[in-house]
């Protein structure tokens, strides 16, 4: 297979991609933030992986999407990581566990709870799945620099959207200081950590208590609140993944 031809999964060009990337995962989302780049370009379209290349402030970026569920969301984390990508931060949202984490609100993830149905499957359970602190650093002197909220922690990557019968142990989530719960950022810092990758983690709050996902009837990301977060989140986790020094 030559250089020429694209990743099989995500249809990203195997060479000649920036060093850096933001990744989200709706592909309207990497296209809407793909508009706020300089001298953009889409490089790739396949599924629910969406992959734009520009510029931030001077400096190239990758912007891609990776869909909804760790499982799939790793595929296209591996495929950047093979073409070169060497700095990944998510960006996505979140339902918060503790109270005083408002909607709109900046979640940053210094490390998160395993519990994204594959990467137990890829290294022993008692690895640790932890952000790059230099990227936790850079994401809060954004943040502060952007006047977001923001709160700092660690975050729950849980397989499933709304829980069935079985008990996952929120509660004691909870009662640990567990701030937020999402579906795909444990799978990216375990990936980035056995590959020698930088990577960490930005979540807006969309939803103000995360027990709102056991009927959906109190579930509303539509908000202009959670619209308003995302904007400033945009602008943080750029802003963040451009400040850090090359990485090698």
């Amino acid at each position: 297979m030559s250089q020429a031809d694209p990743f099989p999964v995500t249809g990203l060009p195997r060479a000649g991609l920036p060093s850096r990337a933001l990744v989200v995962g709706d592909p309207f989302r990497a296209e809407s933030i793909s508009r706020q780049l300089a001298n953009v370009r889409e490089v790739a379209h396949r599924r629910e992986y969406r992959s734009f290349v520009g510029e931030w402030n001077g400096t190239p970026v990758v912007v891609a999407s990776h869909g909804v569920g760790a499982p799939g969301a790793l595929c296209l984390f591996q495929e950047l990581m093979d073409a070169g990508v060497a700095t990944v931060i998510r960006l996505g949202t979140a339902g918060a566990l503790l109270g005083g984490i408002g909607d709109g609100d900046l979640i940053i993830a210094e490390s998160c709870v395993r519990d994204d149905g594959v990467t137990h499957q890829l290294v022993p359970e008692s690895y640790p799945a932890a952000s790059a602190p230099e990227v936790v650093l850079a994401l809060a002197a954004a943040a502060r620099h952007h006047g977001a909220p923001h709160h700092r922690g660690v975050v729950w990557t849980r397989a499933a959207f709304r829980p069935g019968i079985v008990d996952l142990k929120q509660a004691g989530y909870v009662t640990l200081g567990v701030l937020a719960i999402e579906m795909e950022l444990s799978a990216l810092l375990v990936l980035a950590s056995t590959r020698g990758v930088r990577a960490g983690g930005g979540l807006v709050i969309d939803g103000a208590n995360a027990d709102d996902l056991v009927d959906g009837t109190g579930y509303d990301p539509h908000r202009s609140v959670v619209a308003d977060g995302v904007a400033r989140a945009v602008s943080v986790t750029l802003d963040a993944l451009v400040a850090l020094p090359e990485f090698d």
